[in-house]
């Protein structure tokens, strides 16, 4: 047994919204940048859709992944080695910018400098890839809400595998939102595929990255990632992906993502998992025993034998205490509430979802019965075939029983909590339905619908011992000027000799984002700041001559 930790994410989709403030904030953190117009680490889908790129999920097309061979083996669904030396000049798995879309801006100086006329003047859009003139056909959310679904639902490559009734009453019948960042996985095919080995798995913490010293601009990670989530920066020649925003976890802060999600949605933690179990489970024969093999993979931080052998490994205390507090744990493993994006593509993927209950509720409540109500629930969930069988195309490889186990529990814990909400006996056979206790389904709720920041994000900060090993590692944004900043060089405008980034550095920024006082004196940015103290000149003075707690940073908070 070798003990590795692994930071994972948990998100709970009936949490989300589809306001794609993750997706904005992870924008202006990572990849606003020249030669990332159109890359989008974290983006949200609406479900049922084409996804971002358009039909990712269409593998026969882009040939993601792992496939098992006959032998029992896994290999690269594209091909191996020779495959890859063959097609190294000219790789045609890969999407194109019409399958992404062409990013553009408008012409807002036409509005403003154009001279009195007839007409009124008209911002044409512009390509931010030629500068031309374009008409605008596609976007990263181009079918939010089932925008133009008529038009597009018949390519959605989990609906092409389901009847044709739940096709035309899709319109009716759900929506839900997916939002989605780089899975980084147990078993990464991206890892895999890279000829120059740029891309690695932090051994630490699992996280993938991308070294850019290394990094030769070959593009056979886009065709390994079966998420496409790893992207190729035109301006620089090299690739980038989402990084689980490694200097904020390394000082013990969530991702970006997390840090400013509306629905709170998002969960952190670590997982220990056997690192010597990874490649039997992700070749497990049949694709519906997918779930349970990656689950068998992940250990028992609470088991001292575990913890011995974590010790052993040289993993901290405190970050085997982080496991045993993880969030990620409980939802994957005591409540098995939690399912992996598409684990047919044997990557093992540590991103995984609580799928949404939203929709058989809604049908319920549509349909005059009440929506919370344990037996009609628990009936509606087995009979409504059309989102229990798209689920099940999307977290469990089409097998529809886990889904239905899962979503049989979200249910069980509406209806019990609801009778304690209203002053009733809690009914204890709600739970014994779903084989749990009245006590572990209020445990579930606090966590999934009332858990405070810190059950929420259980991050351990990276130790002082290893800080060189993490300071030298190279990453997709290492760049001079700091993270994503980019800089001159040979390869492009934003190429450059790349600048490490130190722990100790965040730590840093950790603290001056928390202080009380501005950084540096004069004139406050109302934009950066906190809202903690009484910097100098934001206040009026006092009209006494005594203290003034506004002003004197006294008052409390």
């Amino acid at each position: 047994m070798k003990v590795m930790a692994q930071m994972s994410m948990v998100m709970n989709l009936d949490k989300c919204i589809g306001c794609h403030t993750c997706s904005v904030t992870c924008k202006q953190a990572w990849t606003n940048r020249t030669g990332t117009e159109y890359v989008w680490f974290n983006n949200v889908e609406t479900r049922p859709g084409l996804g971002y790129p358009r039909t990712y999920q269409d593998q026969s097309t882009w040939q993601g992944g792992w496939v098992r061979t006959k032998r029992g083996k896994l290999k690269l669904r594209a091909g191996g080695r020779f495959r890859k030396l063959a097609t190294i000049f000219s790789n045609p798995k890969m999407p194109s910018i019409h399958d992404y879309y062409e990013p553009w801006t408008y012409e807002y100086d036409m509005l403003l400098s154009a001279p009195q006329g007839e007409h009124t003047p008209v911002a044409r859009p512009k390509s931010l890839l030629t500068g031309d003139d374009m008409n605008i056909e596609w976007s990263a959310n181009w079918d939010d809400d089932l925008g133009g679904s008529t038009e597009t639902m018949q390519d959605d490559p989990i609906l092409q595998h389901m009847s044709e009734h739940v096709a035309e009453e899709l319109e009716q019948t759900f929506m839900f939102y997916l939002p989605r960042i780089c899975e980084h996985c147990l078993n990464p095919a991206c890892v895999a595929s890279c000829p120059s080995g740029a891309m690695y798995k932090r051994a630490e913490d699992g996280i993938v990255l991308v070294d850019q010293d290394q990094c030769r601009g070959w593009r056979m990670c886009v065709t390994g990632c079966p998420y496409k989530k790893v992207y190729f920066n035109h301006k620089t020649g090299k690739a980038e992906k989402c990084t689980m925003c490694y200097p904020r976890i390394e000082v013990g802060l969530p991702t970006v993502c997390s840090e400013t999600c509306v629905g709170r949605l998002r969960y952190l933690g670590l997982v220990l998992y056997d690192a010597d179990k990874v490649s039997e489970a992700a070749a497990v024969e049949n694709e519906h025993d997918l779930l349970e093999s990656q689950r068998s993979v992940f250990l028992d931080p609470n088991d001292p034998a575990v913890v011995e052998a974590a010790r052993a490994e040289g993993i901290p205390d405190d970050w085997i205490e982080a496991a045993q507090a993880s969030p990620i744990w409980s939802l994957i493993q005591k409540y098995r509430v939690a399912l992996p994006l598409h684990p047919e593509y044997r990557t093992m993927p540590m991103v995984w979802y609580i799928p949404p209950l939203s929709p058989v509720v809604d049908v319920v409540g549509t349909s005059g019965n009440d929506a919370e109500d344990p037996r009609t629930l628990f009936a509606a969930i087995s009979k409504l075939r059309i989102p229990l069988e798209y689920l099940a195309g999307l977290f469990t490889a089409g097998d529809t029983v886990p889904v239905e186990r899962t979503l049989r529990r979200l249910a069980a814990m509406r209806s019990y909590m609801r009778d304690i909400n209203l002053g009733k006996e809690p009914d204890e056979s709600i739970a014994e339905a779903v084989g749990m206790t009245g006590t572990e389904v209020e445990e579930m709720y606090r966590l999934l619908a009332i858990a405070k920041y810190q059950d929420r994000y259980v991050i351990p900060t990276a130790h002082q011992e290893i800080a060189r090993e993490l300071e030298e590692l190279s990453c997709s944004l290492d760049f001079e000027g700091g993270p994503g900043m980019g800089g001159a060089g040979p390869f492009g405008s934003s190429s450059g000799t790349p600048a490490p980034v130190a722990v100790e550095n965040f730590h840093a920024l950790k603290n001056r984002q928390t202080a009380d006082q501005p950084s540096s004196s004069g004139r406050v940015n109302l934009l950066n700041w906190d809202g903690n103290g009484s910097p100098e000149g934001l206040f009026p003075p006092s009209d006494t001559g005594g203290s003034n707690p506004v002003t004197d940073g006294t008052a409390p908070r």
